[in-house]
């Protein structure tokens, strides 16, 4: 026999039979893991919108990452199939956040690892990275901070100077940085990226500014909307 026909041989032989029994006991795993990832994200993410629909989709990704996996583990010539299909089909998502595909990473890891059997590494890597995860959220709420693209308008005479505006940002906010100025004889525009603790921030800086100009009208956008 040649090295040709070996090679051929060995494309259509399958190197190992799946263990249902192994199979069950991941497809479980992989139920449990995505269950606690879904409440993490809902949790944890940053994201204001659609964590409970988006979430939902873990374990669905995990499971079928693990099946495809267990499945051309096990031969060559699937194994090579599959990369052809893949080249052929062409996923599109929108991801609106770089943390929404970080978390897809996280589950098809889990999904490839209990597809490779690979459980204590897997159980490990996702304890480590999901007590990581939390550390950082819990951290974040004590000290949660927020961007804001803060502008400034007034009318009229007595509308305040620029001095006068920055002032009472320098007071009510930790950081700040001027972005635009427009000012005319009766129009005075300002705007600063303002880094925040809480709406207190915002209603002092309101209050502050009323004083000097009843008329002056303030806007805070939130940073991600721009």
């Amino acid at each position: 026999m040649d090295k040709w026909s070996l090679f051929q041989r060995f494309l259509i032989t399958e190197n190992a039979q799946i263990s249902v029994w192994d199979f069950v006991i991941n497809a479980v795993i992989v139920l449990i893991l995505s269950v606690v990832l879904e409440f993490t994200y809902s949790r944890c993410a940053k994201s204001l919108s659609g964590r409970q629909i988006f979430a939902s989709n873990f374990l669905l990704i995990a499971f079928t990452t693990m099946l495809i996996i267990s499945i051309v583990k096990s031969s060559l010539a699937l194994s090579l199939g599959l990369v052809g299909a893949l080249s052929i089909v062409r996923f599109r998502s929108a991801i609106k956040e770089p943390e929404e595909l970080a978390y897809l990473f996280f589950t098809i890891a889990i999904g490839l690892g209990l597809g490779a059997n690979q459980r204590l590494i897997t159980l490990v890597a996702f304890l480590i990275l999901l007590g990581i995860i939390w550390l950082r959220s819990l951290r974040g709420q004590t000290k949660r901070r927020q961007n804001l693209y803060l502008t400034v308008n007034a009318l009229g005479d007595d509308k305040p100077s620029l001095a006068q505006i920055e002032s009472k940002v320098n007071e009510s906010f930790k950081a700040y940085n001027l972005n635009r100025y427009d000012e005319t004889a009766d129009q005075i525009e300002v705007a600063y990226w303002v880094e925040m603790k809480g709406s207190a921030d915002l209603e002092k800086l309101n209050t502050a500014l009323k004083r000097i100009c009843p008329s002056v009208r303030v806007s805070f956008i939130d940073n991600k909307s721009i």
